[in-house]
């Protein structure tokens, strides 16, 4: 019995580590623009453009709102997939972010 409530422990006690990534927006671009990640982990989009900007996915995955010159927002991919997104301001703006 002590040995199951020692792995019982063990399991509820390590925790899901989130990688967090980043996406600068320069240049009238997303920095990089495709991006890799697991689901949980997390995206800052940080605007250094002189313009305002947003990162809104197509399927509603995210969206950091209107960010101006200095601003940034971090996200958390919650599900699976493809999730293409763009800003809503400049819509020939685009990337993808591929959640496994």
């Amino acid at each position: 019995m002590r040995l199951a409530l020692t792995a019982a422990f063990v399991l509820v006690a390590l925790p899901a580590f989130a990688a967090d990534h980043a996406v600068e927006i320069k240049g009238m671009k997303f920095v990089p623009a495709t991006l890799e990640v697991a689901v949980g982990d997390t995206i800052t989009f940080a605007n250094a453009d002189g313009a305002p900007h947003t990162a809104t996915a197509d399927d509603g995955a995210f969206d950091t709102g209107r960010l101006n010159k200095g601003q940034s927002k971090q996200v958390t991919v919650a599900a699976a997939g493809d999730h293409a997104f763009k800003c809503l301001v400049h819509p020939m703006m685009k990337g993808t972010v591929t959640a496994k």
